[in-house]
C-alpha cells in the first residue's frame, strides 16, 4: 500500500475561490469544519482545499482519503480531483472505503475467502420474521428492514434494542420485543450463510481497526489526511469508523450544514457537525454563506423558510447571500384537487420548455413517492418525457401491480354495486382498510391504494354507467401510456432522492398540511422541524424558477378541507391571492361555527354555509345577478372546454347572487372560493356582480 508522490502544486490554483472558500483551502493541516450552506460551492472549496495541501508539500495524494454520502457525489469529487492533478487521492462513500479495507486485511484476519455481500436483506428478514410469527409481506419486511438498519447505524445491538426504541419513540412496525427477536434471528442467518450486508461493512471494519494493532499500524501508515462531505449526517456507525481511522490524529476537514439535516430516521445527526469544535477546540472554522446556485430571489425565500425553523444551534445559522443576477419571483399556486395542480404544473413544464428550458433542467418534487402518479399522468397527456427519480413508476409498483390483478379479476364477476363501492371493496383485500396506518412503508402502499380508489371516483364523475370492466381497462391504458420515450426527460422525485441536486426550475407541489409537513411528524417538535429542513432542501434545489403549490382536496369535486403548509405562513406575498384568502379565513371568530347571515343562527349543512344562511331563513337572491352569472359561467366553460361546475357550482353562484360581493375581501368569504379561483375569475365576477349592481 504504498504512497503516491505528490504534484507541484499548480499556479492560480486557489484564483477563483472567493475569500471564504479560500479560507478554508488554505487552512493549516489539521482539524478543520466548513460550514457550507447550499449552492455555496464546498465541493469545490474541499477539493481544492485537497490540491493545495498536496501540492504544498503537506500531504502526499495517496495518503487523502475523501468520504461522502453518495457514489454519485464521490464520482464528481474524483473527477474534480483529476482535474487538479491529484489523482491518487481516494474520494468514496463510507461504505466503499470500508469494503475496500476489509477486503485487503481479510485474509490476514479471518483467514479464509472474503464473505460475499449481500445486495438485498429481505430473503434472510423473512426466514427471521417468520422464525418470530411476524408477517412476510413486502411492506412489513421493508420496514423491519429499515428498523434493523437504523439500529445498526445507531449502534444499537438486538438486546438493546426494545429500550432504545421506546425511549426515542421509534415508529415501529411490531412490538419492540418481537423487531429485536427478527433482528437477532436475521444475523444468526446471515452469520450461518456468510454473508455481510452494506453495515456490516463498518462495522466489521471498525472492529478490524479496533482490535487487531498491527492493521491499525498499516491503515494509519497509509492514510494521513481525511475529509468529510455531508458531515450534518453522519451516523454513529459512521463516525465510530472514523474514528477509529483516526485514531487519536487530527488531520481532518469535514464540511456540511446543519440546516441539510433529513436522514434522522436512519440514524443520521448533526451533532457531531454542531461539537466539532468542542472536540478539537483549535479547530479552523470557515463559514460558506455566497449562494452561486440560485438567483437572490429564490435564495431569499430559502432564508425565510429555515428562519422560522425553533431554537436553531449556532453552528445552523447560516444565511445565504445570492451571488447571481435577478430572476423570477417565486410563484405560488392554490388548486381545488390535486388533478387539477398537476395539470397546472405540466401546463408550465410545457411553456418552460417551450421557452428554452431544457426538460432535464426541470424537476417535480414531492414528500412521498405515492403522489408521483398524477405527474407521470399529466405529463404523459401533454407529450412530456419524465424519469422518476428514487422510486418506481406508479404502475410499476408490486402493490399497484397486484391491485390490478384483483380488479381484472373482480371484473368478470361485477355485483351491480357503484364503481367506487366496487373498487374499496376490492382493494380491501389486498391492503387498503379504512384509516390509513401510522406510516413507512404500509402507508406508502396504501396511499398508492387509495390513489386507484380516486380514479374510480374520477372514472365515475365522467363516464356515465362506468363499472369495474371499464375502470379496468382504463388502468391498462393508462400503465402502457405511462411508458415515456427512453430519452431525457423532466425528472420526478421526492424530496430525500433530491438532495445534492439541483436544476433550472423546480415544482415544489402537495404543500398541504398532512404532507408537508407529513402527518405522523406532528405532535413531535424535532420531527415537524426535520420536515421543515426537508422543505428548506427542496427549495434550494431551484437555480431560478420556482413554483410552490398545493390542493384543497385530493379529488374533482371533493370536500376542499385542506390547508396549505404550514411552513408556507409568512412566505406567500401580501398582493397574492392566497394571502388574501388567508387573510379572510383569519378574520372569521376562530373556534366558532359559521353564522347565518340574516339570523345568526349555526350553519350546519354544507349548502347552508357556501350560501351564508341557514335554511329556515329566506332567500334575498337577486335573480336578474344570478341569470347573468350563469351565462358568464356558460361562456367560460366553453371557452376552457370544461363542465360549467368546474367554474363555479350553482351553489357558488346563489351565494354570489345573494350576497353581491363587491371586493376580493367579500368574494373570497364566500366558501368555495379559494386562491385559484380569485385569481382566475375574481375579476371577471366582480365585474358581473358591479355591472348588475348599477343597472
Amino acid at each position: 500500500m504504498a504512497s503516491a508522490s505528490s504534484p507541484k502544486t499548480r499556479p492560480g490554483l486557489l484564483d477563483g475561490l472567493d475569500p471564504e472558500q479560500r479560507a478554508a483551502a488554505c487552512a493549516p493541516r489539521g482539524p478543520v469544519c466548513v460550514l457550507a450552506g447550499a449552492g455555496t460551492g464546498k465541493t469545490r472549496t474541499i477539493t481544492h482545499r485537497i490540491a493545495h495541501l498536496v501540492g504544498s508539500g503537506h500531504v502526499a495524494a495517496g495518503q487523502v482519503l475523501a468520504v461522502t454520502y453518495t457514489a454519485r457525489a464521490a464520482g464528481e469529487m474524483r473527477t474534480r480531483l483529476r482535474g487538479l492533478g491529484v489523482d491518487a487521492a481516494q474520494a468514496l462513500t463510507f461504505h466503499a472505503a470500508a469494503r475496500r479495507q476489509l477486503r485487503y486485511f481479510w485474509p490476514r484476519v479471518i483467514g479464509d475467502r472474503p464473505w460475499d455481500l449481500l445486495e438485498n436483506k429481505f430473503r434472510y428478514v423473512g426466514q427471521a420474521a417468520n422464525r418470530a410469527g411476524l408477517s412476510s409481506e413486502t411492506e412489513v419486511l421493508r420496514d423491519l428492514s429499515s428498523e434493523i438498519e437504523w439500529a445498526k447505524a445507531s449502534l444499537v445491538g438486538p438486546d438493546d434494542y426494545p429500550l432504545v426504541a421506546a425511549r426515542t419513540q421509534r415508529d415501529i412496525p411490531a412490538p419492540a420485543t418481537q423487531v429485536a427477536e427478527v433482528y437477532r434471528n436475521y444475523e444468526k442467518l446471515k452469520t450461518a450463510a456468510q454473508v455481510l450486508d452494506f453495515d456490516d461493512l463498518l462495522l466489521h471494519t471498525t472492529a478490524v481497526l479496533e482490535e487487531h494493532g498491527m492493521v491499525a499500524e498499516e491503515f494509519r501508515d497509509r492514510y494521513r489526511c481525511f475529509v468529510v462531505d455531508e458531515y450534518q449526517d453522519v451516523t454513529p456507525l459512521q463516525q465510530r469508523l472514523l474514528d477509529a481511522w483516526l485514531g487519536g490524529r487530527d488531520d481532518l476537514t469535514v464540511v456540511g450544514d446543519a440546516n441539510q439535516t433529513i436522514y434522522s430516521f436512519g440514524g443520521a445527526s448533526p451533532r457531531p457537525l454542531l461539537e466539532f469544535t468542542r472536540r478539537f477546540p483549535e479547530a479552523t472554522v470557515v463559514r460558506l454563506e455566497r449562494d452561486y446556485r440560485s438567483t437572490p430571489q429564490v435564495v431569499a425565500l430559502a432564508n425565510q423558510v429555515i428562519g422560522a425553523a425553533r431554537d436553531r444551534p449556532a453552528g445552523s445559522r447560516l444565511k445565504l447571500v445570492g451571488q447571481r443576477e435577478r430572476g423570477p419571483e417565486p410563484r405560488f399556486a392554490e388548486y381545488d384537487d390535486e388533478a387539477a395542480e398537476a395539470a397546472a404544473v405540466a401546463g408550465r413544464v410545457r411553456e418552460l420548455i417551450d421557452g428554452g428550458v431544457a426538460a432535464s433542467e426541470i424537476a417535480v418534487l414531492y414528500r412521498v413517492n405515492a403522489q408521483s402518479e398524477a405527474y407521470e399522468r399529466s405529463l404523459s397527456e401533454v407529450g412530456i418525457p419524465y424519469l422518476v427519480r428514487g422510486g418506481e413508476r406508479f404502475f410499476a409498483r408490486a402493490e399497484v401491480r397486484q391491485a390490478m390483478s384483483a380488479l381484472r379479476m373482480a371484473s368478470t364477476d361485477q355485483n351491480g354495486s357503484d364503481l367506487v363501492t366496487t373498487v374499496r371493496s376490492v382493494l380491501s383485500r389486498v391492503g387498503l382498510t379504512e384509516q390509513p396506518p401510522a406510516g413507512g412503508a404500509a402507508k406508502e402502499r396504501w396511499d398508492a391504494l387509495l390513489a386507484l380508489v380516486e380514479l374510480a371516483e374520477e372514472l365515475a364523475a365522467t363516464v356515465e354507467d362506468a363499472d369495474l370492466l371499464r375502470f379496468a381497462a382504463e388502468l391498462e391504458q393508462r400503465a402502457a401510456a405511462q411508458h415515456p420515450p427512453t430519452v431525457e426527460g423532466v425528472t420526478l422525485a421526492s424530496l430525500h432522492a433530491a438532495k445534492g441536486l439541483e436544476w433550472d426550475a423546480v415544482f415544489l407541489v402537495g404543500l398541504a398540511d398532512g404532507t408537508v409537513p407529513i402527518t405522523h411528524a406532528d405532535g413531535d417538535d424535532a420531527a415537524v422541524e426535520e420536515e421543515r429542513r426537508l422543505f428548506y432542501v427542496g427549495v434550494t434545489r431551484a437555480r431560478e424558477h420556482l413554483w410552490l403549490s398545493w390542493a384543497l382536496s385530493r379529488t374533482p369535486g371533493g370536500r376542499k378541507n385542506r390547508r396549505r403548509s404550514r411552513f408556507l405562513y409568512g412566505l406567500i406575498p401580501e398582493d397574492h391571492p392566497a394571502a388574501r384568502v388567508a387573510r379572510a379565513q383569519q378574520n372569521r371568530t376562530p373556534g366558532l361555527k359559521a353564522r347565518c347571515r340574516v339570523c345568526g343562527g349555526a350553519l350546519l349543512e354544507t349548502l347552508e354555509v357556501k350560501l351564508g344562511r341557514c335554511g329556515r331563513c329566506p332567500s334575498n337572491v337577486d335573480e336578474g345577478l344570478l341569470e347573468q352569472l350563469r351565462a358568464w359561467r356558460g361562456e367560460r366553460s366553453r371557452e376552457l372546454k370544461v363542465p360549467a361546475f368546474v367554474v363555479f357550482t350553482d351553489a357558488t353562484l346563489v351565494a354570489i347572487a345573494e350576497q353581491r360581493p363587491t371586493d376580493d375581501r367579500a368574494l373570497v368569504a364566500i366558501s368555495g372560493i379559494g386562491a385559484t379561483k380569485l385569481e382566475r375569475f375574481g375579476a371577471e365576477v366582480l365585474q358581473v356582480v358591479r355591472a348588475s349592481v348599477a343597472s
